[in-house]
């Protein structure tokens, strides 16, 4: 639980740092952009440590893994908080915990009660209503919850993804392949992004900053904790400490953006907690995956 609990501090950062970003570069860099710090990390640690290459069976999943993770989540939320704030997309990304078990659940066939599926049903009508009425946080709209809501699905699932995987390998492996696999689509989309928009844009310190960051905590860094939480405490067991990611996406929000949390933003993202929290008691607990 606390390998799980590292994990989702490191990605609590990811919405507010991607928000910083996304002023001084094209929303589509700081995703390719991240990718490619994290798997130049990553080529010069599989290298140290003589790491085998991944089995033929475990491509397809990470390959899946990798869509979601380098690509999926990191472009369609920077193009949301293009459009709205990182409050906003907070709460809208509180619901991915129960996203992930649904996939989990699909997936794999697990069983699960009734309460599951009443849970899943509530947290789904908080989740709607909140996105119709913009909770109340500036600059949200329709396309930026739809693009959330996107990223989500894409987060969810190659978090399901990449925790199968780590039955057969070390969770820091998994990601390290991950983002390595990515370098000949990242590093040439960088450049080629970089040399076409940066005349556009004139990225400051913070945003410079920010851009490593996501590389280094929120894209690998983050992953080594987390697929090591899932794979020792069970997806189910372990996805609960995500609840706290989004509350700890609001104080961040606030503190380092100095974004206005109002009140109705704060009670959508504990009702959707709640019914999170409840989802996952419902469930029948999962074995735990093992992990070297």
């Amino acid at each position: 639980m606390a390998w799980a609990l590292l994990g989702v501090v490191l990605f609590s950062f990811s919405v507010p740092l991607t928000k910083v970003a996304v002023e001084g570069f094209d929303p589509f860099l700081t995703a390719t952009g991240r990718a490619a710090i994290a798997g130049a990390l990553a080529v010069v640690l599989v290298a140290w440590r003589h790491v085998p290459r991944p089995p033929r069976d475990q491509l397809r999943p990470l390959l899946m893994t990798m869509l979601g993770a380098v690509f999926g989540w990191p472009i369609l939320l920077a193009l949301a908080l293009q459009r709205t704030t990182a409050a906003h997309a907070a709460v809208i990304a509180a619901f991915m915990p129960l996203t992930t078990a649904l996939i989990a659940v699909l997936r794999t066939r697990e069983r699960v009660s009734w309460q599951f599926w009443v849970a899943a049903g509530a947290g789904t009508a908080a989740l709607l209503a909140f996105a119709l009425s913009r909770g109340g946080a500036e600059g949200g709209d329709l396309v930026a919850d739809a693009l959330v809501a996107c990223a989500v699905v894409a987060s969810s699932w190659c978090y399901v993804e990449g925790a199968s995987v780590t039955k057969a390998m070390p969770g820091w492996q998994v990601i390290s392949w991950v983002v390595v696999l990515a370098l000949p689509i990242t590093v040439p989309a960088s450049a080629a992004i970089w040399r076409l928009t940066h005349a556009h844009y004139d990225p400051t310190a913070g945003a410079w900053t920010s851009l490593v960051l996501l590389g280094v905590s929120s894209m690998y860094l983050g992953f080594f904790a987390w697929f090591r939480g899932l794979a020792l405490a069970g997806i189910a067991r372990g996805g609960q400490v995500q609840q706290l990611q989004a509350l700890l996406t609001l104080l961040w929000s606030a503190l380092l953006l100095r974004e206005h949390v109002t009140r109705v933003t704060v009670l959508a993202a504990v009702s959707v907690i709640v019914c999170v929290v409840w989802a996952q008691r419902a469930r029948v607990p999962a074995e735990a995956a093992p992990q070297e």
